[in-house]
Order: structure tokens, then C-alpha cells, then sequence
């Protein structure tokens, strides 16, 4: 076998391990259980940000681009559909986040693929626990929705009281996985919260990107995929890894695609045409990122093992 035989061999030997490791969840999870649809028409109204004029109308301008696995336009509506109440965020539609973010990582090859089976697990695990839910109802009854988001509805002079399962929301999650003590905050277990920790740090790494991705130098010359999604990485979710995930991650943003390939994946002609649908959909994953950073934080849980 030759040098470059071995190099290469040895690159997809420490991409394999970044596979397993890449969230540092210990992930032996492969579940198939999915939640019950949702209907994102019905969800658009529970947007408590400002901009829900802009957004709609941004759902009607991106369009579906033909030919591609990953569409913009889906990501964004299940984006636009999870933030709900005044600081709540559905897990329905944020797991079908991550559904369509997950054929993103994968449109930019083997190597980023990867990583994105190890997101695919991450969210079958909370999706599987929400199944198991379901079957026992009674025991994982969840909280009242308007105690665990600070929501006032009144009707006379009593407030009305709308229960939801334990695995509706974010805050939902949170609220019965604590009350049956299943957070461990000096051991890893098998948590949502934990597995939900994990999902929130690619989440700040992939905003980050898109940002980077979709900027226009005043030099006018641009940097290429694979140093923004590195910079990216190097300022997120690096500090969480260890030094040999470090490297390897490293190895796989070599293999980016360059800036070209973005436009046919979002079906725009130009830079500007990118920036400003990559915006769009970093403003939505900015909405969803603050209200999980907001819950997870306000319980302590920023820093699970």
C-alpha cells in the first residue's frame, strides 16, 4: 500500500471515530420510532417574535428547488413553526429541523455525512422517548403549559389549565424529566435534556456557518467553505471536544464543496441571492437556539455530563 493509500485510509479511520464521537454522547442508539406528524400551517400562529409578517412572506418566496435531497424552503417552515408561547420551543417541528439540516450536512459529502449520522441519533433518541411516553400517558403526564412558560389566560376568574405530554416542548421536557429524576448533573444517563444539550451546540455551530457562508467580504474576496465551517467549529463546538475529535474534525471540513455548490443547493444564482436566504433561515435558527439556550440555562443544565 502506498503513502497516499495509507493517508487516506488513515483519514477515513479517524473520520469513523469522529462519527462516534462528534457530540460526545456515547451514542449505541438506532431507533426508527418517529413523533406524530404536525400541520406547520396550524403552528405559524404560536410565533411570539415580531416578525411574523416577514416570515411569511419569506415562506412564500422560497420556493421548492428542484432536483435536491435538502430543501431551504422546509427547513425553514419547520423552523418558523417551533418557537411557541412567549419562551417555549416545540420538539415536533425542531426535530424536523434537524431532519432537513441532516440532508444538508449530508449534500456536502461522505465525510460531513458522518457527522450527520450522529445527529440522526441524537434525535431518534428523544423521538423514542416521546413514544414511550405516549404509551403510558398517565404516568408521564406533563406539566400545564401556561406554568412552565409564565403564559396568563384567564377565563372570569379562573385560569384555564391545559396539560400537554411530557415530551411537547423543550420546557415540557424539561419540567417531567427533572420531576422523575432522570438528570443527572454529575453522571451521564440517558436523558432528553442531555441528549437535547447536545443537539443545541451543532446548533450554534451550524447558525454560525450559515452566517459566515452567506457574508460579503468589502474586499470582495471570498473565503472558502471549508475555512468558515473550520472557523465555525473552532469557536463553537470545539471547546467540548477533545483534542484528537479536534483534528479529525478538522480532516472533514477539508473536503467542503466550494462556495459554487451552495448556490445550486438553494438554487440561487449569485452571493447575494445566498445571503439572502442563508439570513433568513439563521434569523429562524437564532429564535429557536435563544429560547432552548433560555431553558436549558434557567435550569442549570448548560453543562451536563
Amino acid at each position: 500500500m502506498g503513502i497516499k493509500s495509507k493517508a487516506a485510509a488513515a483519514i477515513i479511520v479517524l473520520l469513523l471515530f469522529l462519527g462516534s464521537l462528534w457530540l460526545q454522547g456515547g451514542l449505541d442508539y438506532h431507533l426508527d420510532s418517529c413523533l406524530k406528524g404536525y400541520n406547520q400551517v396550524n403552528k405559524l400562529h404560536q410565533l411570539s417574535n415580531s416578525s411574523d409578517a416577514d416570515e411569511a412572506e419569506d415562506l412564500q418566496v422560497l420556493k421548492i428547488c428542484p432536483g435536491q435531497t435538502f430543501q431551504v424552503s422546509l427547513l425553514l417552515s419547520h423552523l418558523l413553526a417551533a418557537p411557541a408561547y412567549t419562551s417555549d420551543v416545540l420538539l415536533q417541528p425542531y426535530l424536523s429541523s434537524w431532519d432537513e439540516l441532516v440532508k444538508f450536512m449530508d449534500a456536502l459529502g461522505p465525510m460531513v455525512g458522518l457527522i450527520s449520522k450522529e445527529i440522526e441519533s441524537k434525535t431518534s433518541i428523544i423521538r423514542q422517548l416521546a413514544v414511550l411516553a405516549e404509551k403510558n400517558p398517565e404516568a408521564e403526564l406533563g406539566p400545564d403549559v401556561y406554568s412552565i412558560n409564565s403564559v396568563s389566560t384567564v377565563t372570569g376568574k379562573n385560569k384555564v389549565s391545559k396539560h400537554i405530554g411530557a415530551y411537547h416542548s423543550v420546557r415540557s421536557m424539561i419540567w417531567v424529566e427533572l420531576n422523575r429524576g432522570v438528570v443527572n448533573f454529575h453522571h451521564q444517563t440517558d436523558s432528553g435534556c442531555r441528549t437535547l444539550l447536545r443537539l443545541h451546540r451543532a446548533l450554534l455551530w451550524l447558525k454560525l456557518f450559515l452566517e459566515k457562508l452567506a457574508e460579503t467580504p468589502a474586499t470582495g474576496h471570498f473565503r472558502s467553505p471549508s475555512e468558515l465551517c473550520r472557523e465555525a467549529y473552532q469557536n463553537t463546538l470545539a471547546m467540548h471536544h477533545t483534542w484528537f475529535v479536534r483534528r479529525a474534525a478538522e480532516l472533514a471540513f477539508i473536503a467542503l464543496p466550494e462556495r459554487g455548490f451552495f448556490f445550486r443547493l438553494v438554487c440561487v444564482q449569485n452571493q447575494e441571492g445566498l445571503r439572502t436566504i442563508l439570513n433568513r433561515v439563521a434569523r429562524a435558527i437564532g429564535e429557536v437556539y435563544d429560547r432552548t439556550q433560555k431553558a436549558l440555562e434557567e435550569n442549570g443544565m448548560l453543562d451536563l455530563p
